[in-house]
């Protein structure tokens, strides 16, 4: 079992020997050897134990018709956790709905909640069927439900705790049989203290809560998925990448990834896009940027560390060249003599990248 977040079928990844590859140990992390099927648990890759303890909740409560409450940073991955729920369940062969509840207008969410009737209002030119109605006998998954209305809370408590509602324009009661799952990343006890969230609504959700940890607390699945990332992306945009540097590796390892796994995602295919050769080409002076500018990613020593690293990489990949075409300098996007102040201040010498 193992972390998350990203669909795919490792009996497609090629193993791979290492045994002839001891000259390229220092420099490159191959890709397929990284995924296996042991790192996977319903399409959700990782290795883990804060996701591994994600998935033995997710493995308990699938079975069961409980509402389930899943928390987290955004870009966690929580949807991917909510349909990995759906399809262990029974209801795995009906209708999985999702609805972001902090992307529709409130004056909306009413209607795509429980759906109209042909004149109900201005622009109600038909009869609609709303998310309650079309996930009857499968599964309802309401994203960042921190963001609906007071207004419009009690009438989805009562959808909720009767599995009933009336269409806007109305009176037939509809009646449905719904799995509810609800994510959200706001603090709903505080809401609740705010008088912002109905505390009865909020014990209705939070039958099963589960915590999504951050990415910064999963570090070591960070090479799983960048490996994936990699393979998706490259595969979709039809690129033979084969390696990562394993310093590259490192630093990306060991950056604060705020936007969690949705912003590691987006950084990955940028550097797809990049790359020209057979070897991931990782902008790393953006990677340095963050790593100083965030005090999450650690003390002042761990970014001289990193930016020491970034460096070398840079040189080993530009033979020792600082200057020039493909010099260490243009693949950091520096000028050749900010970089040669940062070697002299680093106390980078030239046998310390192997030159």
């Amino acid at each position: 079992m193992g972390a998350i977040v990203a669909f795919t079928d490792p009996g497609d990844l090629a193993e791979e020997s290492f045994s002839n590859m001891s000259d390229l140990e220092d420099q490159q992390l191959h890709l397929e050897t990284e995924i296996g099927s042991e790192h996977c648990f319903e399409d959700i890759v990782g290795k883990s134990r804060a996701i591994q303890m994600v998935l033995e909740q997710v493995a308990i409560v699938a079975p069961t018709d409980s509402t389930v409450l899943l928390h987290g940073e955004t870009g966690t991955g929580k949807e991917l956790i909510a349909r990995a729920i759906h399809k262990l369940s029974s209801r795995r062969e009906r209708s999985y709905v999702r609805m972001n509840c902090a992307a529709i207008p409130s004056g909306l969410l009413e209607s795509e909640l429980f759906g109209h009737e042909k004149g109900a209002f201005t622009g109600a030119l038909i009869q609609r069927k709303g998310r309650f109605e079309l996930a009857d006998g499968g599964s309802l998954f309401l994203d960042e439900i921190g963001d609906i209305s007071l207004e419009l809370q009690p009438k989805l408590l009562r959808a909720i705790q009767e599995q009933e509602f009336e269409r806007l324009g109305s009176s037939r009661t509809i009646q449905v049989n719904v799995r509810l799952i609800a994510a959200t990343h706001r603090d709903l006890r505080a809401m609740i203290r705010e008088e912002k969230f109905r505390e009865d609504l909020f014990y209705r959700f939070n039958v099963f809560p589960i915590e999504i940890p951050p990415l910064r607390e999963r570090r070591e699945d960070i090479p799983l998925l960048v490996n994936y990332f990699v393979l998706k992306v490259a595969g979709r945009m039809r690129r033979q990448i084969k390696s990562i540097p394993k310093r590259a590796m490192e630093v990306l390892t060991n950056c604060p990834w705020k936007g969690n796994i949705r912003e590691l995602a987006n950084f990955i295919e940028r550097a797809v896009i990049l790359t020209r050769g057979e070897e991931l080409e990782v902008p790393i002076t953006e990677l340095a940027t963050r790593s100083e500018t965030n005090v999450a990613i650690g003390t002042a020593s761990t970014f001289r560390q990193a930016e020491s690293s970034l460096i070398m990489c840079a040189l080993r990949a530009a033979s020792g060249r600082i200057a020039g075409k493909g010099g260490a300098a243009e693949r950091l996007g520096l000028k050749r003599t900010t970089l040669q102040n940062k070697i002299r201040r680093l106390g980078i010498s030239k046998t310390s990248y192997g030159y």
